[in-house]
């Protein structure tokens, strides 16, 4: 950026984004940053190139080239399990300028030591997980938490212009440590797609008598499994604080089951 729009308004520059990974996630969050004026460049393992030219993106099947478009922002949009080989195979130091990376992963420690890691050193790194997708994201990101941490930033500006795409839209800036993310992730996430999968476990069905609050369990079961288990595996594998939060499910079913036993021994 020159640096006569440094001083300017940040959150009318455009920047220049490179997306790894073109899922439907990643699809999703480059609508809106098209829609607000930015130039998407994208790579991924599938050939995405129709979907790309109809979005007005450039794809390159090549990382190579794609290191090479002088992109201010790497966006990395790879599923949690597949991120490290991702990383690892990409020629990340061919880059043609220093680059802020930003991954969108939903586990926040993993990929910030990942890239701390593998990422060369002059480049800057904030480490997001916008808490919607294109469900809950479909009428607008307005009031949706959006949790951010500046992992290490050199350039202000260019963190606080991709960060202001978020802004723009409404969306809750929730500032917290990858640790912080992780523990009240674990809690929150984790715990929600564990008990609809239970509840897909328990192949639970619709009856002509459905309470409401039975049907919210029917919702939360669709819900979370339109995600797919590798996404659910990555949320444990990757997050240090799940297996607890599994551990206390697992217990807090057995007082419940031990306090029902208990009742009926009582005459």
């Amino acid at each position: 950026m020159s640096s006569s729009n440094k001083d300017s308004c940040h959150h009318h520059e455009t920047l220049k984004i490179g997306i790894v990974g073109f899922g439907p996630f990643a699809q999703f969050l480059a609508k809106t940053m098209i829609r607000q004026g930015h130039s998407l460049t994208a790579t991924s393992r599938s050939d995405y190139s129709d979907l790309c030219n109809q979005m007005g993106i450039k794809f390159f099947r090549e990382m190579t080239q794609f290191c090479e478009a002088e992109n201010d922002v790497v966006l990395l949009c790879t599923s949690i399990i597949s991120s490290l080989q991702v990383v690892q195979s990409n020629p990340f130091n061919l880059l043609t300028r220093r680059a802020l990376f930003v991954d969108v992963l939903s586990v926040k420690e993993y990929p910030r030591d990942l890239l701390l890691n593998l990422l060369p050193d002059d480049c800057d790194l904030v480490c997001t997980h916008p808490m919607f997708g294109p469900e809950s994201g479909k009428n607008g990101w307005k009031g949706l938490p959006m949790v951010f941490e500046r992992v290490r930033v050199r350039d202000q500006n260019l963190c606080s212009t991709f960060l202001g795409i978020f802004e723009r839209e409404g969306c809750r800036m929730v500032e917290m440590t990858c640790q912080e993310h992780d523990k009240l992730a674990a809690k929150t996430q984790f715990v929600t797609h564990t008990i609809g999968r239970m509840l897909s476990e328990m192949e639970i069905e619709p009856t002509p008598m459905d309470t409401k609050g039975f049907q919210m369990l029917l919702q939360l079961r669709e819900t979370m499994c339109q995600h797919s288990f590798d996404l659910y595996l990555g949320l444990f594998k990757h997050n240090r604080f799940a297996i607890e939060e599994l551990n206390n499910m697992e217990r807090a079913l057995q007082t419940v089951k031990k306090k029902l036993m208990e009742g009926m021994d009582k005459k």
